[in-house]
């Protein structure tokens, strides 16, 4: 029998022993656990109870001290006042291996599906409202009790994330524990951890509740809601869903980050900057052997001058899908050979990042041409001190929360609700960007005036000097609903991404059909200007991305070429003499984007861009130089 024991802490470690470390549960309960766990024993009601707290009645006399007890709790909710106390005759011990307790999950949900969950699944927005203290009645889910539910959640709601799976199965996962988990209050000095753990052979996740300290009858079992935060002012941010408090004396004012942050960066991506090279140069005449890992390149690249290898080490050029890491060794080795990518260029392709150098252009707000942006790690603060002078302004405060390094509108959401933003720090590193509340819209036939997005593929040929071109097609997405601005979880209302989204419509306008009706929509808007404003965006982007050495730049590799995707919106705005413009916005900058529309619909798509990137012959391509 204790063969079988060991056996199976054994197997529950190999599995579960990372995330328990990383959650830093102490490994004296980890057997407990793991017998709890495959028990499925939830045995917390031994231990404790949940008290409701009598509210303090104006009219008694209590002692001050008391009185500030209570104003500290910061319950969440706006009904009755929890707390969960030690109820064992005997309390709790620490040092015991087997005070460690599952809470179970009530509801777990993905942002996204938040509303529709609440509608549709029985029985959920009854639990959640009585859970949050919010008043329903009936047995029909009704609009009102599901806004209010979707508003309180931030204050009960935990997260985790899936490490291994596709993009979409990475989007991180929220949770609200049951009565008894969500009912523990915050504390600074608290009496208990609480953290989730994915029991793999169930594929259920549980969160686990252990002691910090030895406990009696009738102590209060806390926790940190904001645990392992340590600065003060992040830690005042961080409690604003339950403690509410304003922070307007911060100011809003974010500068460039240090040159540190760039080196932290560099080092954190494990890249090798190359040394520095003479610009190769190679007879006219030359035939360059490919090697390639990109389909689309494989079956599309026809041009006479360039021919497959399988043999990376005989390749003149390296045109790979992943990240390219030691450019070092390249430098020294085959300085001669070129790569599809630029040392440094995560700089433009990571969401944080655009936005700091973005701000060498336009100071501390950003450009115009970029929606403001916070990096919600780094300057938490200064947005909350943002939202909340806007909101006493009456300004739209309508922001939208994008992961730094996903795509296609994964894990993206867009609110007016602060606690939402704020929590949302937590599941991934993200930016927060001011909505476009007035976007430059086309009117469909079928639908009525939508948002829509424009994607131009520019081809970086040299930093120094500067070389940017831009593909002469450019791509366009809509969205599949009427824009305003409420219903901020429908997709189609919202979001231009269809074309990875099952069952849903890809409304295709190819550019050339596009230009006409646009201008029809907007005759005092002719095509040319609002492109040369897009293009002017881009120059001014590219010009502060190269302005400063590696890695506070982009390098200045010779060997390096790039082509890449910016996806950007039009929104209405005031020119500096009164006048209505078109004011193009940058969304992102995509690394090695994919070009199948591109591919299908243009043949001589990649022959341009290889003719413009490596044989600097730009002549019959469809290709306009920028820069």
């Amino acid at each position: 029998m204790a063969r079988e024991g060991e056996e199976a802490l054994a197997a529950f470690v190999a599995l579960h022993g990372a995330a328990l470390r990383a959650s830093r549960v102490p490994t004296q309960y980890w057997e407990c656990l793991s017998r709890k766990l495959r028990g499925e024993i939830f045995d917390a009601g031994d231990y404790f109870g949940v008290m409701q707290v009598e509210e303090l009645d104006e009219e008694e006399e209590v002692d001050e001290e008391m009185e500030e007890e209570f104003k500290k709790k910061p319950n969440p909710g706006n009904g009755p006042c929890f707390k969960v106390i030690v109820t064992n005759e005997n309390g709790l011990q620490a040092s015991n291996p087997n005070s460690v307790f599952l809470i179970d999950h009530a509801w777990t949900y993905r942002a996204e599906h938040a509303r529709h969950q609440l509608r549709h699944v029985p029985g959920l927005l009854h639990r959640m409202a009585n859970l949050m203290g919010i008043p329903f009645h009936g047995e029909v889910p009704d609009e009102g009790s599901i806004e209010q539910v979707l508003q309180e959640m931030w204050k009960y709601s935990q997260t985790y994330q899936l490490s291994q799976g596709t993009a979409e199965e990475k989007v991180p996962v929220w949770y609200i524990m049951d009565e008894f988990g969500s009912r523990i209050q915050h504390s600074d000095q608290p009496s208990f951890v609480a953290a989730p753990l994915f029991y793999v052979p169930q594929q259920i996740a549980y969160t686990v509740l252990w002691p910090l300290r030895d406990l009696e009858t009738g102590d209060e079992v806390t926790r940190d809601y904001a645990y392992g935060e340590m600065d003060c002012l992040i830690r005042k941010c961080v409690l604003l869903p339950w403690v509410p408090t304003e922070v307007l004396d911060v100011s809003c004012f974010t500068p460039e980050p240090p040159d540190e942050h760039y080196q932290a960066i560099l080092a954190e991506n494990k890249e090798k900057l190359p040394v520095v090279i003479n610009p190769p140069v190679y007879a006219k005449d030359k035939v360059f052997k490919v090697f390639t890992d990109i389909q689309q390149v494989l079956n599309n690249l026809t041009h006479p001058r360039f021919v497959f290898t399988d043999n990376e080490g005989e390749a003149d050029i390296l045109y790979n899908f992943s990240h390219f890491k030691d450019y070092r060794k390249l430098s020294e080795e085959r300085p001669e050979v070129m790569v599809n990518q630029f040392p440094c260029e995560n700089l433009l392709t990571v969401k944080d990042c655009l936005a700091s150098i973005a701000r060498r252009a336009g100071g501390p707000d950003g450009p115009r041409w970029l929606p403001r942006t916070f990096n919600l790690q780094t300057e938490l603060p200064q947005f909350i001190s943002c939202f909340q002078q806007r909101d006493r302004r009456g300004e739209d405060n309508h922001w939208i929360c994008k992961p730094w390094n996903l795509a296609r509108s994964l894990d993206t959401h867009i609110t007016n609700n602060l606690n939402s933003i704020i929590r949302h720090r937590e599941s991934s590193p993200k930016v927060v960007c001011k909505y476009i509340e007035e976007p430059v819209l086309f009117e469909r036939e079928d639908v009525g005036p939508v948002k829509f997005d424009v994607r131009y593929v520019v081809l970086l040929r040299s930093v120094r000097p500067l070389w940017l071109y831009s593909y002469d097609v450019f791509w366009l997405r809509f969205s599949n609903r009427a824009f305003s601005l409420d219903d901020l979880d429908d997709y189609e209302k919202h979001f231009t991404v269809m074309n990875y989204a099952p069952g849903v419509t890809l409304k295709q306008v190819h550019c050339e059909d596009f230009i006409p009706l646009f201008e029809k929509q907007y005759p005092e808007y002719p095509w040319t200007t609002v492109q040369a404003s897009i293009f002017k965006a881009f120059a001014e982007l590219f010009q502060v991305a190269t302005s400063k050495p590696a890695p506070l730049g982009i390098c200045d590799y010779p060997s390096s070429r790039a082509i890449y995707a910016i996806d950007l919106m039009l929104k209405w705005d005031t020119s500096r003499d009164g006048k209505r413009i078109m004011q193009p916005q940058i969304l992102e900058v995509n690394f090695n984007p994919d070009c199948d529309r591109a591919c299908k619909y243009h043949p001589t798509f990649f022959n341009d861009v290889f003719s413009t990137l490596f044989l600097d012959e730009t002549d019959n391509c469809h290709v306009t130089r920028i820069v």
